[in-house]
């Protein structure tokens, strides 16, 4: 800018001085201006409306965004699980809360690791079974580990010992800088269950991620588990802790048709037993047959559930130590498993019922019919035997299933024919899962229809030929006494939240008829007989009607003349309250291993110590009757041991609980036929020949564990 232009903007006042001239603000700077100002005011107002949005929209999204770009701590918080009830209201599991030592190092150690000194001396103090060497060791090797858990599962006592001498120290040294920091106690909950190997093969176990396996806590998992609560602290803007904690959902518990006191009754007759005798296995099950209700459960194979894992209580420490990973899960899972759902063998004469049942739905035979036994059948171009071999002469429709009568029995699955014996060995139940609440549940083995020829359908009809789950057996007998009605068996009734009030009940279930209450009723009749009359006499106990079959089958390979014998009953006999089975598995120890006794002895003495824990009282007027103490303690026809024959009497405790199959015609020199006809033979003798093999056109068998390791 020249020198005159400059000069035309100043002025000179009165006194000659020079001022500057003043622009006026214009109309058109204020309109701009203005409009500037409304700009700044929308954007504003946008900005605002923006922030409104996204607070109410995505307001927590954004939160967590900026919570995750600051500072921050959290801890899980366990849910308890769900405990686990028998009917009494007994605890059968039950989860305890528990503490973990943890030690934050980075936090402990600081910037000039005044406090590590005081935090070492204060967990060595307190905790004996951690070393100062090993806690230095540590820390040297870890400096930077924010969580390292130093002991499991502390009690309430051991936590509080260390809270207090926090606080001894601190009223000690109320001016020392240095003091214990870094160490915190994590709840957990552990799982326990106080009695012991009490009904183990039912409870099942919990795995260290507080995950159900076996029994009730695997096939209930998630009923019984809940959900983790979490804690979380943050530093906000402006330096402040903030805390926010959602509590955990703890899991329901399980009200379970288990009686307590019955099944530890069961369990030490077991073992009494064994301890005496021993056997390869024994299964007993007791149900209530009018509504389905598992009352007690129990095997050979019952362990303690708080250490499911040790095997010392079955094998050596030298054994143990030679067994890989694998070999020793193996031998574990054989111990879990429940013999009595998911091992199938061929149930012999108990299940002579159902055949007599059938074949009196169809109106073939009546409860007045008689039977011609002259010591057995030409069958398929076998001579099949009755267990007494000159026969027993015509009998009744009630004395053949008294006296077991083989012949009897292959008259009726003849008059069934193939098509209707398979269409009711299904009906019953078998060679199909029951769908009780438990894991493992196999279906048992059955002769496919097609391959169901004479020969197989007339062992059939008295319990060989095909296998059973014990589970089946009682489920199916239970429907042919209680009127018909074949319940779906249970082990839980009812679920209880958290506050122990009531969510879910499972009502008895009805999942078919199976027989009217004309054939329930001969069938209870005919049962009692059996025990007062026939082959179960030893099951009898004082001043109670006990009805129930006998069986002894012949296990495969024939060749090894092994054996399980049964007796599967009811109490009382003409209005069942429960039934009870009880089945031994190549009994030891034994003069005869093929002898019913030994399961009518053992039956008939848990009968005797359960039934006044179920509130079945004796009838007084039987208690003086002559034959009443058979089967007791005192019973003097028991003989000595469970393997004698004294107590057989005229009917020998086989009774054709196995079924004799000889005379070959294409080997005319068959030893079994050895003998003149009439001769006695022992009564459990046949010709394994004449029985197919299990796998040879028998439908499926499943007894795999369902996910179990």
């Amino acid at each position: 800018m020249n020198r005159r232009s400059r000069s035309s903007n100043i002025r000179t006042n009165k006194r000659g001085k020079a001022v500057k001239k003043i622009k006026k603000f214009s109309p058109k700077m204020q309109a701009n201006l203005l409009l500037v100002f409304c700009l700044v005011i929308l954007a504003l107002l946008g900005i605002i409306g923006r922030l409104l949005y996204i607070n109410s929209n995505v307001g927590d999204a954004y939160a967590k965004r900026v919570l995750a770009q600051q500072t921050y701590t959290s801890s899980s918080i366990p849910y308890k699980r769900g405990a686990i009830y028998d009917s009494q209201g007994t605890v059968l599991a039950f989860s305890d809360k528990a503490y973990n030592l943890v030690l934050d190092i980075k936090h402990m150690r600081g910037k000039n690791e005044e406090n590590v000194e005081p935090t070492v001396k204060a967990i060595t103090e307190c905790y004996d079974f951690i070393t100062r060497e090993e806690l230095n060791k540590l820390i040297e090797e870890k400096p930077n580990h924010q969580y390292v858990v130093l002991a499991k599962e502390l009690s309430y006592d051991q936590k509080v010992k260390f809270e207090e001498y926090i606080e001894r120290e601190k009223a000690l040294n109320e001016d020392s800088k240095s003091m214990v920091k870094g160490v915190w106690f994590e709840e957990i909950f552990i799982r326990k269950y106080p009695n012991n190997s009490l009904a183990s093969s039912l409870v099942g176990f919990t795995t260290k991620d507080g995950k159900g396996n076996w029994g009730i806590e695997q096939y209930y998992n998630d009923y019984l588990s809940g959900t983790d609560g979490i804690s979380y602290g943050y530093i906000d803007n402006e330096l402040n802790l903030q805390s926010k904690v959602h509590p955990p959902t703890n899991g329901n518990s399980l009200v379970t048709t288990i009686n307590g006191y019955v099944q530890r009754i069961v369990q030490d007759h077991i073992l009494k037993f064994n301890e005496e005798y021993g056997s390869k296995n024994i299964g007993v099950l007791i149900m209530n047959p009018n509504n389905g209700e598992i009352i007690a459960m129990a095997s050979n194979e019952e362990y303690d559930l708080n250490n499911p894992a040790d095997l010392s209580p079955y094998l050596d420490e030298e054994t143990i130590n030679g067994m890989t990973n694998e070999e020793q899960l193996d031998y574990l899972n054989g111990i879990w498993r429940n013999y009595i759902i998911s091992d199938s063998y061929e149930p012999g004469s108990t299940f002579k019922p159902f055949t007599i049942a059938a074949a009196l739905e169809e109106g073939l035979i009546s409860e007045n019919q008689t039977f011609y036994c002259d010591g057995g059948e030409h069958i398929g171009g076998w001579n099949i035997r009755c267990h007494k071999r000159t026969g027993h002469g015509t009998i009744t429709l009630e004395q053949a299933l008294a006296e077991s009568c083989n012949d009897a029995l292959m008259q009726m699955a003849q008059m069934l024919g193939r098509n209707q014996f398979y269409d009711y060995h299904t009906f019953y139940g078998f060679g199909q899962r029951t769908g009780i609440d438990l894991p493992g549940e196999a279906s048992g083995l059955i002769v496919s229809e097609e391959r169901l020829n004479e020969t197989e359908l007339a062992t059939s009809s008295f319990g060989q030929t095909f296998t059973t789950t014990m589970l089946q057996m009682v489920t199916g007998y239970s429907s042919l006494i209680n009127g018909g009605n074949y319940y779906k068996p249970h082990l839980v009734k009812q679920i209880l939240n958290d506050d122990g009030h009531v969510v879910e009940e499972f009502e008895p279930e009805v999942i078919k008829k199976t027989a009217s209450k004309k054939t329930s009723d001969f069938l209870k009749h005919a049962l009692y007989k059996t025990v007062e009359e026939g082959t179960a006499k030893t099951a009898k106990v004082a001043g109670y009607q006990v009805a129930g079959k006998t069986g002894t089958a012949q296990k495969q390979p024939r060749s090894a003349r092994t054996y399980v014998v049964s007796f599967i009953g009811h109490v009382p006999a003409y209005d069942p309250e429960i039934v009870i089975y009880v089945v031994v598995d190549e009994p030891q120890n034994v003069e005869k291993q093929a002898n019913s006794a030994i399961a009518t002895g053992l039956a008939s003495e848990i009968l005797a110590d359960i039934l006044p824990f179920l509130e079945i009282y004796p009838d007084e007027s039987l208690i003086d009757t002559d034959d009443s103490q058979v089967g007791t303690d005192n019973n003097t026809d028991q003989g000595e041991t469970p393997g004698s024959n004294t107590d057989q009497g005229e009917i020998p405790s086989s009774d054709a609980e196995q079924g004799e199959t000889t005379e070959n015609p294409e080997n005319p020199d068959n030893p079994d036929d050895s003998g003149e006809p009439g001769t006695e033979q022992e009564d459990d003798e046949f010709n394994p020949d004449a029985i197919p093999d299990q796998d040879e056109g028998q439908e499926e068998s499943e007894v795999s564990q369902e996910g179990n390791n």
